[in-house]
């Protein structure tokens, strides 16, 4: 079993950065998939980013270019660094891992952007 606790997000203005932490309970070498998801208010959860154990990453259209995705397995810790933030990235934000056929998921963290 893995547990996951999300970190760093908060307030902050269009145009700003933030960095979001993803700490796993155990080792995260070995997960085949680790995702951020974001969900607004009113919106379906929808999938910003992804990194294989691989080291492949994926994402939308709508955040390529303004997030990275990393991973640190020696900290067991993934990231989701955003940059260029706009009002619209307003949600809150999850971390899901999958290992095998089972998916994980922490309790999010909010990120909110002013204009």
């Amino acid at each position: 079993q893995v547990q996951l606790v999300e970190s760093g997000g908060g307030l902050v203005q269009a145009g700003g950065s933030l960095r979001l932490s993803c700490a796993a309970s155990s080792s995260i070498s070995s997960v085949t998939v680790m995702r951020w998801y974001r969900q607004g208010l009113g919106k379906q959860r929808e999938l910003v980013a992804a990194t294989t154990s691989g080291g492949n990453t994926n994402y939308p259209d709508s955040v390529k270019g303004r997030f990275t995705i990393s991973r640190d397995n020696a900290k067991n810790t993934v990231y989701l660094q955003m940059i260029s933030l706009a009002p619209e990235d307003t949600a809150r934000y999850y971390c899901n891992a999958v290992v095998g056929l089972i998916n994980y998921w922490g309790q999010g963290t909010q990120v909110t952007v002013s204009s």
